[in-house]
């Protein structure tokens, strides 16, 4: 078997996963992609291949010291999250791009979540952590 290299692998772990996450009108998807100075972020409707929204580090108010760190992860989250919500979208559905998810991309979402995007939605950990608190009460 032939080594790959680590762009190979992410777009094989990707091409996966749009195999399953799909953007539609009532629910786009938010794609991701880090690379390693900056981090993009798109609102998706695949049914109609428009971008709804986006946000990056290259732009001119999202720009700060650097652009591949968590608090530039942040910053794009909330953008993304305010510009998604400006043009009507409340829920997406989340698209890593083959990125694990931890680090920026995991920052980027929680900043989104918090800004207002999947409002009824919480992470696995915060309900594993509440279930075992409310079952000890």
């Amino acid at each position: 078997m032939a080594k790959k290299d680590k762009a190979a692998v992410r777009r094989a772990v990707h091409t996966r996963i749009r195999r399953r996450v799909r953007g539609t009108q009532e629910r786009p998807r938010l794609a991701i992609f880090r690379s390693l100075n900056h981090i993009y972020a798109q609102v998706i409707d695949d049914e109609r291949a428009v971008t709804i929204a986006s946000a990056s580090t290259v732009e001119k108010d999202l720009r700060g010291a650097s652009g591949g760190n968590v608090e530039a992860a942040q910053r794009v989250g909330r953008a993304i999250a305010e510009r998604a919500i400006a043009a009507g979208v409340e829920q997406v559905v989340f698209d890593r791009g083959g990125f694990r998810f931890h680090g920026r991309i995991k920052a980027l979402t929680d900043a989104a979540r918090e800004a207002g995007l999947n409002k009824n939605e919480r992470p696995e950990g915060e309900e594993a952590a509440e279930g075992g608190a409310e079952a000890a009460a």
